[in-house]
């Protein structure tokens, strides 16, 4: 209970600092609803992030794979032949568009969106951290200021809808950066920034100066423009702009840097799309020895797909995602989607430097109706990330726009619904966490492709080997039967046979399941038991008591017998060691005090309030419609928090409750 003293406090506080409210006409993903009604009745989200299509399971494969077969696996990785080069549970990560930033991340730097911290919280305790790029094709046109009207920290103009070429120009403000900061001083976050390459006659580095500035070490990488060799297409460059151009430009932006006394260590490119080129047309400039010492990393950015004609005119006739939905739903579809670029990775390890899927989703274009928000999506995701580190990439982000696109990991409900709803959690988010615990946090997981049931596309498997000895096994089912007859059972032999290694299967093994009742579910999606609910019913923590089930071993037969239903996911913990290395002990969650809800309130030690830094009040008297949002601590750099007991944010660690009173330093 909230002791009498500190709710007058609060009260005394809230009449202080005042109700305020911001309306942001035309920011990015956000439109209006609908006309006002005197009925007082509930709107209903038509926004493509809201969209409630379900799609039928494509059928049953003809012939069906076997539903029962072995695999037989050595125990030591010495023994496996094709491991890929070491993973880390970071595979997956974020990719955010720079305009929809504060729509999913926070308002500025005093008002992060506590779902979006919970979100990377249940992430990085999986996998020690989390890689998140904010950029995409709003960068390339941003351009920073040191203050908008209202106190707005992003500001986005008008477009032609219907023009897929025309980008406009963003304003932004160091508070963007000093957000990102702050929630780098709570989550292990570490962040992708891009240099805008719109206009190489007066190239624009505050995005690198003020970034390297405020973000310090969490700084890990500056993109050098964003999907170069559609620049020509885009009418962004003259038609005969190739890679030798690019090669230059990339030039003058180190020399830029060169020139400011900046790092000039973190640059990451080409990230083409491979539209008009291979990333081999680069690679023969000469680009990975001409800028060795500046790159970072090597990026490229794919979607499998796109669904451009349902949205503007020039691209044919739109696609039906029911029809399409079946191509999501076997293993070819990763296996082709990165093709293109298996001679990339290798190259990349000859130059000793990790090789990105920098921005990637289910389609371009925003996704698809009833595919990108489905379990199939989930089941893609989870297979092409598992692939991707099979073959070698070393991380890839999952894009995430406004509310006018299917494939969101996640995303805030409209502004007008924020006082009755929350988030809505995607279908692929869960891929992330299921990636991150596959892979584990050791960052020395080794995988590899089984290609298991005489090759069969829709029950891949892989393999995961961990400080060289086999930590999991991961399986996929990509059919939906309800009948049960097309689930099926993997026989796992650990060692013995023809492996070479002795007899190793153990006693007993630990299976995890991410399911649901069809491949074009929405909501009804659990892993471990647990899920985040249905449409804007999340807060970003994870409902339900988590629940592994044990599988005993026949060890006289050296044979683990583990049942895959149709459709689903089983991740196979081979030891106790592999399940506690993946499974987190605890993890931090956040709420928020802000006064103008009623929910979720905080109790707030009277020692930390007494000697907080309220006396400041709230900096510009900027308030938040959406619920959630709220601030949290980081005295990181030049990031300052402001006082305000409005904006309190509570930080609630574990089953205990802890919770943490957190002010900024003025």
């Amino acid at each position: 209970m909230v002791p009498h003293t500190l709710l007058r406090l609060l009260a005394l506080s809230a009449t202080l600092n005042g109700v305020l409210a911001i309306t942001v006409y035309n920011q990015a993903g956000q439109q209006p609803m609908g006309t006002a009604t005197s009925s007082g009745s509930v709107p209903t989200s038509t926004l493509a992030a809201y969209d409630t299509r379900i799609l039928d399971p494509p059928p049953l494969p003809s012939p069906l794979p076997a539903n029962a077969f072995g695999i037989q696996l050595p125990a030591q990785a010495s023994g496996m032949n094709g491991l890929s080069i070491p993973q880390s549970g970071a595979f997956y990560g974020f990719s955010v568009e720079m305009s929809v930033v504060t729509q999913v991340i926070g308002l500025n730097g005093s008002h992060i969106l506590p779902p979006f911290l919970n979100l990377m919280s249940l992430v990085a305790e999986r996998a020690g951290r989390v890689h998140v790029r904010v950029g995409g094709n709003t960068q390339e046109t941003a351009r920073m200021v040191m203050s908008l009207p209202s106190g707005k920290a992003i500001e986005k103009q008008k477009v032609d809808t219907n023009n897929p070429t025309q980008t406009p120009a963003l304003l932004y403000t160091p508070e963007i950066l000093y957000l990102l900061s702050n929630i780098s001083s709570l989550v292990n976050v570490k962040w992708y920034l891009g240099i805008p390459l719109n206009d190489t006659s007066d190239i624009r580095l505050e995005i690198a100066q003020y970034g390297q500035q405020i973000l310090g070490d969490n700084l890990i990488g500056l993109q050098v423009g964003n999907e170069p060799d559609l620049y020509a297409r885009h009418l962004h460059r003259a038609s005969t702009y190739g890679p030798y151009d690019y090669l230059g430009e990339f030039g003058d932006v180190l020399g830029a840097l060169k020139n400011l006394n900046l790092r000039t260590d973190l640059l990451l490119g080409p990230s083409l799309a491979t539209g008009d080129w291979t990333p081999e047309m680069l690679w023969d400039t000469g680009f990975i020895p001409a800028y060795s010492d500046a790159l970072t990393a090597l990026t490229v950015e794919h979607y499998p797909d796109d669904n451009c004609a349902a949205i503007y005119s020039g691209f044919g006739d739109p696609k039906d995602p029911q029809a399409e939905f079946a191509r999501y739903l076997d293993h070819s579809m990763g296996v082709n989607t990165i093709a293109p670029y298996l001679n990339s990775t290798q190259i990349a390890q000859q130059a000793g430097k990790p090789f990105i899927m920098f921005e990637t989703n289910s389609a371009s274009c925003g996704g698809f109706a009833g595919i990108s928000t489905s379990f199939g999506a989930a089941l893609w995701a989870l297979d092409y990330g598992l692939e991707m580190a099979a073959s070698n990439f070393s991380h890839a982000l999952l894009h995430v726009g406004g509310q006018n696109v299917y494939y969101n990991p996640f995303t805030a409900p409209p502004t007008n619904e924020t006082s009755f709803h929350e988030w809505t959690i995607g279908p692929i988010f869960y891929s992330v966490l299921a990636v991150a615990e596959t892979l584990g946090s050791s960052n020395n997981s080794q995988i590899k492709d089984l290609w298991q049931n005489s090759g069969s596309l829709y029950t891949p498997g892989y393999a995961i080997y961990e400080n060289g000895n086999l930590a999991r096994v991961a399986l996929v089912n990509f059919m939906t039967d309800p009948s049960g007859a097309n689930d099926y059972t993997v026989s796992i032999s650990v060692g013995g046979g023809d492996s070479g290694q002795p007899a190793a299967t153990p006693a007993s093994v630990k299976v995890k399941y991410l399911l649901a009742p069809s491949v074009g579910e929405k909501f009804n999606i659990t892993w471990g038991d647990q899920t985040f609910g249905g449409q804007f019913a999340a807060d970003g923590r994870l409902k339900g008591e988590l629940h592994l089930e044990d599988v005993p071993c026949d060890t006289a037969n050296n044979v683990c017998r583990v049942r895959v239903p149709a459709p689903g996911f089983a991740l196979v913990f081979m030891s106790d060691d592999a399940a506690r290395e993946s499974e987190p002990a605890s993890t931090a969650t956040f709420a928020t005090t802000v006064v103008t809800k009623y929910k979720n309130t905080a109790t707030v030690d009277l020692g930390v309030l007494a000697t907080s830094n309220g006396h400041r009040g709230m900096g510009g008297k900027r308030g938040s419609t959406s619920y959630g949002s709220g601030n949290g601590n980081g005295a990181v750099g030049r990031a300052r928090w402001p006082g305000g007991l409005g904006a309190l944010l509570g930080v609630v660690v574990g089953a205990g409750g802890l919770m943490y009173a957190l002010s900024r330093v003025v």
